[in-house]
């Protein structure tokens, strides 16, 4: 686990603060997450839903996109809060198999996921407590 730190309470921050941005009509579950690359800078997103539900996107891919639309490729932690859209959220957030799946693609075993509450009231996990078996392109055939 990891000690609070300013980075971290920043990182949190943001995350709490993007998820009022959320686009959630049919679910009314708001997420947000904020991606930390190791440059330091720090990337947001929301959950986007669709009438037809696959076509929606997930807060954490969202914020992946927009690191990597902007040529990131290098990430330390990730902060995610989700609940009921226009409350504090009650139970913490964990991303779905889609984002942890989406997220073994370009971190490390040791990436950190933190599932918000509040600025004082989160977990810390690691990529690969949330994915232990994670499908990667050492399991591909080929060069």
């Amino acid at each position: 686990m990891i000690r609070s730190s300013d980075e971290i309470q920043k990182l949190i921050s943001a995350a709490l603060k993007i998820r009022k941005n959320s686009y959630a009509p049919y679910s009314h579950y708001a997420v947000g997450a904020a991606l930390l690359t190791h440059d330091r800078k720090i990337y947001t997103g929301v959950n986007a839903e669709n009438s037809s539900y696959p076509v929606g996107i997930c807060a954490e891919r969202s914020a992946f996109a927009a690191a990597l639309s902007d040529g990131k490729r290098s990430f330390r932690m990730i902060a995610i809060a989700g609940g009921k859209a226009g409350e504090q959220p009650e139970g913490y957030c964990m991303p779905c198999g889609m984002c942890r799946q989406f997220m073994s693609e370009f971190c490390a075993e040791n990436f950190v996921i933190l599932s918000v509450r509040s600025e004082d009231d989160f977990k810390s996990l690691k990529l690969k407590e949330l994915l232990p078996y994670a499908f990667g392109f050492d399991l591909l055939d080929g060069d």
